[in-house]
């Protein structure tokens, strides 16, 4: 394979990692913390995927709404735990997956009616339209750039915040014994509002700046969150580090071995039994990953729980 369709790749992958580690992020927080199993999570998503192509319309500027549509999901995820998820506070795991479960169904068929069954159109600002050259003759997405330097600001700064910031101390505290965090005086209700809020804005953060490369439309979200719940359970449950670390590993995996795994398997079979081989390996190698990291490692690379 030519090196430069491989550092593209692997740059695609560092992207597409450093996007499920938004999500992630905040899904590794909310169930580490909230004790709670939020599948609703990839819908958050979907609607700041939404947002921002909405305002995105209005305003005729990306940079406005994607700033308003991570402000308006951040709003819509208080509203949810205000008025859903603290009601399955202390509920059995199932009664939560089966509460947000019903969510997604609810999310999308009332993205479905306020803006149809079609696909919307968001596009990458102009500013970011023309491929930059990285080395003598490979040009690479100046926007996809963006987003890899967006996902490691984003990253930084939530490791100062959780790291060294009192709200962080507090996060960080009831990620490791809730009980003894309340009995230290944490305001646990307003932490736990705060913080899916916070997660609601890192999905939509991710929304907006996958939009202009995926279909915004309804269903975006689903498919999302299984590889976001793979990186929680990789990285550890509750663990920040844990999540970035998981989301490059899953991310670099996957992109990776969609593009090598055809071409190494053409090399051994016949094209048509490896194009068809080689997509259906990629699809559960991150599975193999997971297994993998869990037989020697059961509670993640770096469990925030000891």
């Amino acid at each position: 394979m030519d090196i430069t369709l491989l550092i593209e790749h692997s740059l695609n992958g560092l992207q597409f990692g450093l996007m499920l580690f938004l999500l992630a992020a905040g899904l590794t927080l909310v169930f580490g913390i909230m004790d709670l199993i939020n599948l609703a999570h990839g819908s958050l998503y979907m609607a700041g995927a939404y947002f921002a192509a909405t305002f995105n319309a209005l305003t005729g500027s990306f940079w406005i709404g994607m700033l308003l549509a991570v402000a308006a999901t951040a709003l819509l995820g208080a509203v949810l735990e205000l008025g859903v998820m603290r009601r399955l506070y202390g509920r059995d795991h199932l009664s939560q997956v089966l509460a947000t479960f019903a969510l997604i169904f609810i999310f999308n068929e009332g993205a479905r009616m306020l803006w149809g069954a079609q696909p919307l159109t968001l596009n990458a600002p102009p500013q970011l339209a023309q491929p930059v050259e990285l080395m003598p003759d490979f040009f690479y997405s100046s926007y996809r750039l963006f987003i890899i330097g967006a996902g490691i600001a984003v990253a930084a700064l939530l490791y100062l915040v959780v790291v060294k910031t009192r709200i962080g101390m507090m996060v960080r505290a009831g990620a490791s014994n809730r009980e003894m965090a309340i009995a230290m005086g944490v305001n646990i209700k307003l932490v736990f509002t705060l913080l899916f809020a916070f997660g609601a804005a890192l999905c939509a953060l991710a929304g907006s700046l996958l939009g202009p490369i995926l279909a915004v439309q309804v269903g975006m979200g689903e498919s999302i969150l299984i590889l976001a719940f793979v990186v929680v359970v990789i990285g550890g449950i509750g663990s920040v580090r844990g999540a970035l670390v998981g989301a490059l590993l899953v991310g670099i995996v996957d992109t990776l071995s969609r593009t090598l795994l055809p071409v190494t398997l053409r090399l051994l079979m016949p094209s048509d039994i490896a194009s068809t081989l080689g997509p259906a390996l990629a699809s559960i190698l991150i599975y193999v990953l997971m297994a993998a990291v869990l037989f020697y490692k059961p509670q993640g690379l770096f469990p925030a729980r000891g």
